[in-house]
């Protein structure tokens, strides 16, 4: 790679990258100030008592719990600790199965007043099934008080496991055997397919999950879509409807217009909790803890639909004002640290300019700010080693990229500028291959906006307004955009109603104007 005599920048350009990270800083104050204010939303008309009708409860939060591994098994005091702080809240618990430990559970519920909705877990053999339906119906029969149901299978049909007879099997099996209702749960348009069940339970238990619908619910539209359901299965069903699952996300990818966040979390739910009371609905909420385990089947979101989160803390009260974020202390120490990195790279590289100091001062608190924002979004988005050294590997290059252009403004050199050139092209690659992969695997892939976000704001200003070259060579500059251009338009079109396409086009079509190569009267050569 061909890389012509370096030159220090003059005055203007100095003053032009002062200004520049001045309002990339405020601008981000801003945007903090904006998203730390208290948010006013709907005030649910909750039982005298405080406590909600029932909540989705599996105990597999702390690091290494997964009932995707067979040899899971969740200790009784564990179970005890947990029911004791959601019995404060809720007077139900649902279970999804009676293995790994999971058993103890409506015994630990009948100590403190709780019931409980017994799940069975149904899947693909049928000597498990057995065994555990078994067990089901033996714990329904020692707890009757303690069980309100018994819930033969959870999304059998939805996944394709069982026939509907063979669940018409299972669930007569149940009726024959327990005196507890009888019940099966599917997501809504699943129980209008399989209407002939309804013989076989003593209530229809759907979920309405308005985040995962194949049309997306914005949180605006997501309460009438509720209503317009229920009112579509009372018009079918004529036995009780449970509301077995519905919730929503409070960190995650958005799916068209529908966007994860606590404050929709918040608004979701407490606006469905008044439906339910103007509407006299039976429900279920999903669900009581965050289940990191979750993202390895459903991407960063399925770990973040707990009403609490894997402290055990409750993400947001169900009455009063909403605060969205609670960490300006770290927020404040960052900007610190970035601040004195930033201001020690000034000394380090025996820089006189006050133009430049006060650049690299604003650069320093937004670069510190920035990393905060990043180790968040790795430590909810990354599920194994592989993708902590994957994303963190991407976080690093970004931090070099920044550094290398201060070093490239204080102390310009032509292997600074080899050093920057090789960090766009890494940077470049990455960037079409995360575009590719929301194209191919968009359902549960981010929108990793807060790992480029900076290094491209930086290294296209540069480029543009600084006249420092990042480009790559001219052919290869050509290809890199190109293919960046038609991939992110393909993806905003798959997503036409995801701010977060947009936000992800604006972002390479600026990482375009560093790339792009030069006319071809100041770049004579192709390669």
């Amino acid at each position: 790679m061909q890389i012509p005599q370096v030159k220090a920048l003059s005055t203007t350009l100095l003053w032009r990258f002062s200004i520049f990270n001045i309002a990339l800083l405020l601008g981000l104050m801003l945007w903090l100030w904006q998203v730390n204010q208290a948010v006013n939303v709907v005030q649910p008309q909750l039982p005298s008592d405080g406590k909600l009708q029932c909540v989705s409860y599996s105990p597999y939060y702390h690091p290494g719990q997964t009932p995707l591994n067979p040899n899971s098994f969740i200790q009784p005091a564990q179970i005890d600790r947990d029911l004791t702080a959601l019995s404060e809240q809720f007077n139900c618990v649902r279970i999804y199965s009676v293995s790994q430990g999971l058993s103890y559970v409506p015994e630990a519920a009948s100590k403190l007043g709780m019931q409980v909705y017994l799940g069975a877990w149904i899947g693909w053999v049928a000597t498990n099934n057995d065994k555990e339906l078994d067990l089901a119906i033996s714990i329904a029969n020692k707890y009757p008080k303690t069980v309100k149901a018994l819930i033969v299978g959870n999304e059998v049909l939805l996944r394709g496991e069982q026939s509907e007879a063979a669940m018409q099997a299972y669930l007569e099996k149940a009726q024959r055997s327990t005196m507890v209702p009888v019940t099966y749960a599917d997501v809504w348009e699943f129980w209008r397919k399989h209407p002939k069940l309804e013989a076989n339970v003593d209530f229809v238990t759907v979920h309405i999950l308005p985040y995962w619908e194949d049309d997306p619910q914005a949180i605006t539209e997501a309460s009438q879509h509720v209503v317009n359901v229920m009112s579509l299965l009372a018009d079918t069903f004529k036995k009780p409807i449970l509301i077995g699952e519905t919730g929503w996300p409070s960190v995650g990818r958005q799916r068209q217009g529908s966007e994860p966040s606590l404050i929709n979390q918040a608004s979701y739910l407490r606006g469905f909790l008044q439906l339910a009371h103007e509407h006299a609905w039976q429900y279920n909420l999903i669900e009581a803890i965050d289940q990191p385990w979750k993202r390895e089947l459903e991407g960063t979101v399925g770990g973040y639909w707990g009403i609490f989160d894997t402290d055990l803390t409750p993400k947001f009260a169900f009455t009063g004002d909403i605060q969205p974020r609670h960490d300006l202390g770290a927020i404040a120490l960052s900007g610190a640290l970035g601040f004195a990195l930033f201001l020690g790279l000034a000394f380090f590289f025996k820089t006189r300019q006050l133009t430049v100091k006060l650049g690299l001062c604003a650069a320093g608190v937004v670069f510190g700010i920035s990393t905060w924002l990043q180790m968040q979004y790795l430590a909810s988005a990354c599920r194994n080693i592989s993708e902590w050294l994957a994303l963190g590997g991407l976080a690093l290059v970004g931090w070099l990229l920044v550094i290398g252009l201060v070093w490239r403004i204080c102390q310009p050199a032509k292997h600074h500028a080899l050093v920057l050139k090789t960090g766009v092209l890494i940077l470049s690659v990455a960037t079409i291959s995360a575009t590719v992969l929301l194209i191919v695997d968009g359902r549960y892939r981010d929108f990793s906006i807060s790992l480029y976000a900076l290094p491209i704001l930086l290294l296209s200003f540069s480029s543009t307004f600084l006249e420092i070259d990042v480009r790559p060579p001219r052919l290869l500059g050509y290809v890199l955009s190109s293919v960046l251009m038609l991939t992110v338009v393909y993806c905003v079109y798959l997503e036409t109603e995801n701010i977060s396409a947009y936000y992800w086009l604006g972002l390479c079509g600026l990482f375009v104007t560093a790339l792009w190569p030069k006319s071809q009267a100041s770049t004579p050569s192709l390669l």
